[in-house]
């Protein structure tokens, strides 16, 4: 037995291609495990025993499903060099299926084994075991890895830039396609736009440009939600990050996803460095945008820059190229949407819905009374004020 766990061990000290298994906390809490077994030192084994299962607990008590996770999400060279149809050399293939084969032989490890080798009589939480195939499953993922991703892209679908490095978004913000309500023919264009980017067919940099409220964050997010079973990515970029979109669509030219890169609430004022950046990005740069990700932008504002009636009057000698310069960065975006204000029947219409879906029982002309009266206090009707209401008379207020 002792054997058997010191060329399990062994095994783990020799990945390669998955070296960054052997580098996981929890593979290296059982690795010190099997080393404490072979060295017959039981307070150690003991010790180590109890780290293992309590690094591999929070995750999962199975120890094939823990493996074969690190497996399908390892981001290794030959991973990144297949997704993008790279030939690989015979020695590389050959490493590749060994390795599967050994850590097939990892996660097969089981706890009453390591138990009976301990020889201890207090207890000790077991962990579970199931039959999988990780070459089967190595081999299914690369083969739909333009839609399983790799890596992070393979365990999360949001993502937002931090210190100039894309880090998922644990638990995102967004609704369902389905719990939106009204601005179908919007809706069923950014859909169309960014099925047209899976598909590879052409896609849009878009603007979406109207009234605050009117669902226009709330609908890319519930697209890009749907749409992430079929390869795509969202990641959000605030303004002072824009400098840096050259480089993130370097980072994901080479990625088999398709990409979302989402600027919320974008206005520039008149002298903003960003402006340029972001104007750059979507035309005339060397790095611009690739076949695999697209600019989705929302603004207040049609021309998205702050202007006075002094910019219109000021003392430049060529006024009307200033302003052009003003108005090109929203003319660089392939694809307008404008989100209205709803009028007072479709707001009432969306209110309804959304009283269905969350279960709302009261007459109709209360409902309405109520709603319109909110929409007064709120300044204006949209489906954030129709939403707000009726979450409201959810809880009773």
């Amino acid at each position: 037995m002792k054997k058997r766990f010191n060329s399990l061990k062994l095994q783990i000290d020799s990945l390669t291609v998955f070296a960054q298994i052997k580098d996981d906390p929890v593979i290296r809490k059982l690795r010190d495990l099997l080393e404490a077994i072979c060295e017959k030192d039981r307070q150690e084994a003991v010790k180590a025993y109890s780290d293992f299962v309590a690094g591999l607990y929070p995750t999962t008590p199975d120890l094939t499903e823990y493996i074969r996770t690190l497996v399908i999400q390892d981001d290794n060279f030959y991973v990144k060099r297949r997704a993008v149809g790279g030939l690989m050399e015979p020695e590389i293939q050959r490493a590749v299926e060994e390795e599967l084969s050994m850590l097939q032989n990892i996660a097969g490890i089981c706890s009453e084994d390591v138990r009976e080798a301990l020889d201890y009589d207090g207890f000790l939480p077991a962990w579970t075991n199931h039959v999988a195939d990780l070459q089967y499953d190595f081999m299914e993922k690369l083969n739909n890895i333009g839609k399983l991703g790799y890596g992070i892209f393979a365990k999360h679908s949001f993502f937002r830039l931090s210190g100039g490095q894309i880090v998922p978004v644990a638990h995102p913000d967004y609704q369902k396609l389905d719990q939106l309500f009204g601005y179908e023919r919007e809706r069923n264009l950014i859909l169309k736009n960014t099925e047209a980017l899976l598909d590879g067919t052409g896609a849009s940099n878009m603007l979406l440009y109207g009234d605050a409220g009117t669902g226009k964050s709330s609908t890319i997010k519930a697209v890009a939600a749907h749409l992430a079973p079929r390869g795509l990515r969202i990641i959000e970029i605030k303004k002072n990050q824009l400098y840096q979109i050259p480089d993130i669509m370097e980072e994901l030219s080479a990625n088999p996803l398709k990409f979302i890169l989402f600027i919320d609430d974008l206005s520039f004022t008149g002298n903003d460095d960003n402006f340029s950046a972001l104007k750059a990005t979507l035309e005339g740069s060397i790095s611009g945008c690739g076949d695999n990700a697209v600019i989705y932008a929302t603004s207040n504002r049609r021309h998205l820059v702050k202007e006075s009636f002094g910019d219109r009057a000021g003392d430049e000698l060529h006024l009307n190229d200033t302003m052009q310069e003003t108005m090109s960065l929203a003319a660089r975006f392939g694809l307008t949407i404008t989100f209205q204000k709803p009028d007072k029947d479709e707001y009432l219409q969306i209110v309804a819905s959304l009283a269905k879906e969350y279960g709302v029982d009261l007459p109709q002309d209360e409902l309405f009374k109520k709603a319109e009266a909110h929409a007064i206090r709120k300044n204006g009707r949209s489906p954030r004020t129709a939403k707000q209401f009726v979450e409201l008379l959810k809880i009773g207020i």
